[in-house]
This record gives C-alpha cells, structure tokens and sequence, in this order.
C-alpha cells in the first residue's frame, strides 16, 4: 500500500492507497458518506460505501468532526466530476489521529482580530495558505533571476550599533556589557561595502525593523525586505531595464504556478507586464494627474500617495500596464539617494 499526496493519485488509479491530512468537509448519505480531505498540496475525495466498510471504520466515521486530522486507506478511482483532479478514493478504513473539536472557534468569515488569536487553524484555510505559497514562489523566481544574472545573495547583520535609515525610529536592546544596539532597518550599508569590496552584484532577502509610530497600510514595524546592488552603471536606465526583466520573470512564475488559484480565491488576474515598462518624467507625472484628475500634488518635488495611485490608473486605463516608472526628480526631493546627470 503506497502512502501518497492528494495530487498523486492520477497516477496510481487502481492502487491501494494511504492518505492523511485534515477533514475539510464531510457530507453523509443513507447508504455512504463522503469526507473531502486536504492536505499540504490540494484536496480529495474520500467515499465510504456503508457496506464496504466494516463496523469499526463505520463507528470511526460517526465521530469525525471537521479539521479533525485522520488517515484513511482505499483504492484509487477515476471519476470525472471529483474535484479538483477528477479521481476519488473508496475508503474502507480510517484512523482519527487528532480529534477537532465542534464546533470550531473560528470560520473563514470571522474577523481577521480573532483569527490572529488562533492562527495555527486560520493558517489551514487554503486562501490563507496560498499568500504564503506565493511569497515562496516570489523568493524562489527572485533567486532564479538573480543567479542567472550574476548576483551574489548574502546575509547582513540585524543587529547594529548605529542607525541604518535615517528617519527611521530604532528597535534598541542591551548588547551584554558593551553597550546598546539596534535592530537593523536596512541592509543598505552593508549593501554599499559590497560593493566597494568589488562584490559587483549582491541581493539579500532578509528581516527589517522599524519602530515608525505610523499606523497606516504603507508602514510595517517587521517585514521583509528585498535589496539589491549594482556596481558600474552608467546611468539609472541600466537599473530600470534590470528591474522590469525581473519583475517579468517573478510575475511569470506566480501566474504559472498560482494564476488559478489566485482568481479563484481572491477575484484577481495576475498580469504578466510586457516590456519595457512606461518611463515618465516626474514633470509629466504631475502634468497627467492635474490634467487627468483634477489632483495636484502636495508636493512640488514629490509624489504623495494618492498621486501615485492616480498616475497608476492612468497608466492601467489607458495603456494597460500596472507599472510605470517615474524619473528625473529635482535633488531636493532625496539628496542622499540622488544620482546627477554627468553626461559620460
């Protein structure tokens, strides 16, 4: 008897087979009863036939509750309309390995508050499972691409003695007897030493810390972070190329390999962004706001939030593109990260 996935039973129809996983539905009839088991890949449909099962796996199945974690044995079936893969399994035995209790505290459709207070069982909900599993695939299609153009990943500090970002509160903490050190907000010096070591290209996926008293959707006190470093750019064209290719290659992957499953759970169509991405001048920016939207900028040598959202929509009405790139911003506006024009 071969122990096997929800999603490898195509290729052993026919066999004896052994699942486990948990019990996401459960639908009983007179003469049988069917459980839709799931586990860490999809799902499947088990069938128990009353009488093809013998008392004591009956006896099992009257007191299997939902989420309950179980095992069940039975031969694999081709059957069209089972979903999603089109086969089934007939059970004829089943262990209950961990008994869900009923009713359960929580549903899909309780407030996020509560499902934080019991995030080990809202974590099981396949939408939920699925942001993680795209985030997953993200940082595997970013280390692809990266490889393939040369890159070196490396691993910076996340505790430091000075500030990384400036205008960015500090996480600090006692460092033995030396001292205090802060939590690191940025791997961006680490980044530069890279590069004046002659390291040429690095990335890091990694943890930062902000303690920002700012409680809005742009701000996160932990998250993490992707970075990465060229050395021996002409000019910021060189970067924007870089980086449209490898938003190209990370969004290829997530529509390849979640596109369904993402319309299916969140209503949303991955677009795979065709090159090269828009290019517009700070100036013109402003310009299709204003003129676009009757909005003008808070900002003379920025663009606030809502500004940026309404040049994204210009850019996705009428050109159907979710990106675009906004150049030439005056030095007032980020002196420390500002790259002048020098005409070599």
């Amino acid at each position: 008897m071969e122990q096997c996935s929800t999603t490898e039973l195509a290729a052993l129809t026919g066999s004896e087979v052994r699942l486990h996983g948990f019990v996401h539905a459960i639908r009983k009839l007179k003469q049988r009863t069917f459980l839709v088991l799931r586990d860490s890949e999809s799902v499947a449909q088990i069938v128990f036939e009353k009488s093809a099962c013998a008392r004591d796996a009956l006896d099992t199945l009257a007191e299997v509750t939902l989420e309950s974690v179980i095992r069940v044995a039975g031969v694999v079936v081709r059957n069209e309309s089972a979903k999603p893969h089109g086969y089934e399994v007939h059970a004829h035995t089943i262990v209950i390995e961990s008994s869900a209790a009923a009713p359960l505290p929580i549903s899909p459709e309780t407030s996020l508050e509560k499902q934080l207070d019991w995030r080990f069982l809202s974590l099981r909900y396949p939408r939920n499972q699925l942001m993680l599993r795209v985030q997953g695939t993200m940082e595997r299609a970013m280390r692809e691409f990266w490889h393939q153009e040369r890159f070196l990943e490396i691993h910076s500090p996340k505790l430091m003695q000075t500030a990384s970002e400036s205008g960015s509160e500090l996480f600090t903490l006692k460092y033995f007897n030396v001292g205090m050190a802060s939590l690191a907000q940025s791997p961006q010096f680490y980044k530069q030493m890279a590069m004046a070591a002659g390291l040429e290209r690095v990335f890091e996926v990694g943890p930062v810390f902000r303690a920002n008293p700012s409680f809005t959707s742009r701000h996160d006190t932990e998250f993490t972070s992707v970075d990465m470093e060229v050395s021996w750019i002409h000019d910021h064209h060189e970067l924007m190329d870089l980086e449209e290719r490898w938003l190209r290659h990370v969004l290829s992957r997530v529509a390849e390999e979640h596109g369904g499953d993402i319309e299916e759970h969140f209503g949303a169509h991955v677009v795979v962004p065709q090159l090269p991405f828009p290019r517009v001048t700070l100036e013109e920016a402003r310009t299709i706001v204003e003129r676009s939207y009757g909005y003008t900028p808070l900002r003379s040598d920025d663009l606030d939030p809502k500004a940026e959202r309404l040049l994204a929509a210009h850019y996705r009405e009428q050109e159907g593109h979710e990106f675009v790139f906004v150049t030439d911003y005056p030095v007032t506006a980020r002196p420390f990260y500002h790259m002048r024009y020098t005409g070599a």
